[in-house]
């Protein structure tokens, strides 16, 4: 697994505790770095994606929300809504492929969340990206 990819489950890990607890990031990573052992650049890329995707979780919801449909943000499963969220915060900073993006999310989804959760993920991203493109 690369270091980028490290990150970004790790981001996951993060992101998905802040949504069940939300407190400030930063004791959040304090907290979550003391358990668990990365490089130094895959800390910080880790961080820069959970801090982003977290700050941003309102209009990230929004946005997915009009890809998503019949289907409110707070419905997701959380583990599906943090890898949405994640994910469309790395797209939006548009500085990694797309389809390095997509593919990363949905091996998120593979590995952490429900059976039918990959096509799903796949969807939604893939409407968002295209919307981003717009």
């Amino acid at each position: 697994m690369s270091l980028r990819s490290k990150a970004r489950e790790f981001a996951l890990q993060m992101l998905f505790q802040w949504d069940m607890s939300p407190e400030e990031p930063a004791r959040l990573e304090t907290r979550f770095w003391r358990g668990a052992r990365a490089a130094k650049q895959t800390r910080a890329f880790a961080n820069q994606l959970f801090e982003g995707a977290a700050g941003e979780a309102a209009s990230l919801d929004k946005l997915l929300a009009s890809h998503t449909k019949n289907w409110r943000t707070e419905r997701l499963a959380a583990l599906d809504r943090a890898i949405l969220r994640l994910a469309a915060y790395e797209l939006r900073q548009g500085v990694t492929p797309p389809k390095v993006v997509l593919n990363e999310a949905l091996e998120l989804a593979k590995k952490y969340s429900s059976e039918d959760a990959s096509a799903f993920v796949n969807a939604v991203l893939d409407a968002f990206r295209k919307s981003l493109k717009q």
